[in-house]
C-alpha cells in the first residue's frame, strides 16, 4: 500500500517546517479529510477497512469509534466493516494517521488514473501512479505548475485539489511547491 512519495510515516510537522516560511498546517491529513464530501470519505473509510497493509490505523480507529461511539471495543470489532466505514467517515475528528492512511487508500484504489497522469506530466516513473523511486527529486516549480494546470483541465477540480493537498501533506519537501497553485486551493 505504502509507495515511495506517499510516505510510511505521516509528518507530524504540518506547522512551520524549520527554514520554511510556507504554513502547511491547513494540509494536515485530518484536515482534507474534514474537507473531503460525505461520500468520498465513506468510499475512502470503506476501502481503509479493506486495506490489509492498515492494520496499525485500523486499530487507532477502532479504539476512536469505540471512545466516540461509548461502545466496548469488542462490540467494534464485531461490526461489519460497512458499519465501521460508516461510523468513521462520521466521527468529528480522525488523526493524522487514520486520515493519511485513509486518503492513501481512496487515491491508489479510486484515482490512479488521475494520479498517473500527473507524474507522467512531471516525466516521474510510476506504477499506476504509485511513485517507483526511493527518493523523488523535487520538481522544478514551473514543471509543478504547468503540471497541475493541465491535471485541472482533465479532473474534477474538487478531485485535483484533494489529490495534489495530499501530495503536500505527505511530502512537504518535494511536493510543497503545490501548496501555492490555485488547483490545490480547497486546502489553503
Amino acid at each position: 500500500m505504502d509507495g515511495v512519495g506517499w510516505g510510511s510515516v505521516v509528518n507530524e510537522t504540518y506547522a512551520k517546517i524549520p527554514g520554511m516560511t510556507q504554513d502547511y498546517s491547513g494540509f494536515r491529513p485530518s484536515r482534507l479529510w474534514k474537507r473531503m464530501p460525505p461520500e468520498h470519505r465513506l468510499a475512502a473509510a470503506e476501502l481503509f477497512w479493506a486495506d490489509e497493509q492498515s492494520t496499525e490505523q485500523q486499530i487507532e480507529a477502532v479504539g476512536a469509534i469505540a471512545v466516540h461511539m461509548k461502545f466496548r471495543t469488542k462490540s467494534v470489532l464485531g461490526l461489519p466493516a460497512d458499519r465501521k466505514a460508516k461510523y468513521l467517515s462520521t466521527l468529528p475528528a480522525v488523526s493524522d494517521t487514520i486520515a493519511a492512511r485513509a486518503l492513501v487508500s481512496y487515491h491508489l484504489e479510486r484515482q490512479p488514473t488521475m494520479m498517473a497522469a500527473f507524474l507522467d506530466t512531471l516525466g516521474i516513473a510510476h506504477e499506476n501512479g504509485l511513485i517507483n523511486e526511493e527518493n523523488v527529486v523535487k520538481p522544478d516549480a514551473e514543471k509543478l505548475r504547468a503540471a497541475a494546470a493541465d491535471l485541472a483541465t482533465k479532473y474534477p477540480a474538487d478531485d485535483v485539489a484533494l489529490y495534489l493537498s495530499t501530495l503536500v501533506s505527505q511530502d512537504p519537501d518535494t511536493w510543497g511547491d503545490l501548496a501555492q497553485l490555485p488547483e490545490t486551493g480547497a486546502a489553503t
